[in-house]
C-alpha cells in the first residue's frame, strides 16, 4: 500500500488552493487520517518556515471517495508576529468532506512540565501486531503496511482509578523519514487517526457498531520523530447516543510528552 511520502502527497494548483493524492486502498472511504494530514500539509505550504504547527481542529463532514483526489481550499486567516491561523477546506465533487484550523507559532520561553508517561511494557517485548491480529482484521495490516503497531495487552495495561476504557498503543513508521520536523508533524496528524476511536471498543467489544471520525483536535507539544517509537496513551471517557469521546496522549520512548489528541466519533449499533 501507499507509503507516507505517497499518502502526505499534495500538488499546488494556485496561490492557496492545492489537490491531493489518491492512493490504493481496501477502505470503502478515504481514510480520515490522510484528509486530515494532506489538509496540514496544504496548510504548511502557506506559512514562513519560522512557524512551526501547534494546533489543528477538524470536521470530517462527509465520506470521502478514495478514488478521487481531494481538493484543498486554503483560507489564511491571520499572519501576526508570534502565531498565524490557516482554514482548509477539503473539496469533492463540489461538496465540503472535511475543514480543519490550525494555528501556527515562532515559539517562545516559558514555564514548562508534563505529566508522566504511565507505566508501559516496551514495544520490544510486545509482537508486531502482524501477529497477533485477529484473521478478520488482517486486511488492516496490509493496508498500513509501512507502520509497526503493537497494541498493550488489556491485562498489561496499567489500570487509573476512575477511567472506565483504556488502551495504549506503540506505533512507528517503518523506514526512516525526512528530517524536517513538519513532515512528522504532518505524519503524527495522519497517523493520529489510526486506533484512537477503538479505546472506546473496549469495555465493548462483542458489540458490533459502525465507526466513523466525526471531529478531531491536536496540539503538538514538543519536537518527535514518527519513525521513532511512539506510546499512544489513549482513553474514552464517555460513549452514548451513537458517538463516543476519546482522547490520547503521545510519548517518545523517553517520556515526553510530544501530542496530545481529542476525537469524537460515530460508535452505533449495527441495525438490521
Amino acid at each position: 500500500m501507499a507509503t507516507i511520502e505517497e499518502a502526505l502527497e499534495i500538488e499546488r494548483l494556485e496561490r492557496d488552493i492545492f489537490r491531493g493524492a489518491s492512493t490504493k486502498t481496501q477502505l470503502p472511504r478515504t481514510f480520515g487520517g490522510q484528509v486530515a494530514g494532506q489538509a496540514l500539509v496544504s496548510a504548511v505550504r502557506t506559512v514562513e518556515p519560522r512557524y512551526q504547527v501547534h494546533s489543528l481542529h477538524g470536521y470530517f463532514l462527509r465520506p470521502g471517495n478514495p478514488d478521487q483526489r481531494t481538493v484543498y481550499l486554503v483560507e489564511r486567516i491571520r499572519d501576526g508576529r508570534s502565531f498565524c491561523t490557516r482554514r482548509v477546506t477539503g473539496v469533492q465533487d463540489g461538496q465540503a468532506i472535511f475543514t480543519m484550523s490550525a494555528s501556527f507559532h515562532i515559539g517562545d520561553e516559558g514555564p514548562e512540565h508534563q505529566d508522566v508517561m504511565p507505566p508501559v511494557q516496551p514495544p520490544d517485548e510486545l509482537p508486531d501486531a502482524s501477529i497477533t491480529m485477529s484473521p478478520e482484521r488482517l486486511w488492516a495490516m496490509r493496508e498500513w503496511e509501512h507502520w509497526d503497531i503493537r497494541t498493550v495487552p488489556q491485562d498489561q495495561v496499567a489500570r487509573r482509578e476512575g477511567v472506565v476504557s483504556q488502551q495504549q498503543v506503540w506505533f512507528r513508521y517503518r523506514h526512516p523519514l525526512p528530517d524536517d520536523p513538519l513532515f512528522h508533524v504532518c505524519t503524527l496528524a495522519y497517523m493520529s487517526d489510526m486506533t484512537l476511536l477503538g479505546s472506546s471498543k473496549v469495555t465493548h467489544p462483542d458489540e458490533q457498531t459502525q465507526n466513523a471520525s466525526l471531529d478531531h483536535a491536536m496540539w503538538f507539544l514538543r519536537p518527535f520523530r514518527a519513525d521513532d517509537w511512539l506510546l499512544y496513551d489513549q482513553a474514552s471517557p464517555s460513549a452514548s447516543f451513537g458517538r463516543a469521546l476519546t482522547g490520547g496522549k503521545i510519548y517518545n520512548r523517553d517520556g515526553q510528552l510530544v501530542a496530545a489528541v481529542v476525537q469524537e466519533g460515530l460508535i452505533r449499533n449495527l441495525r438490521d
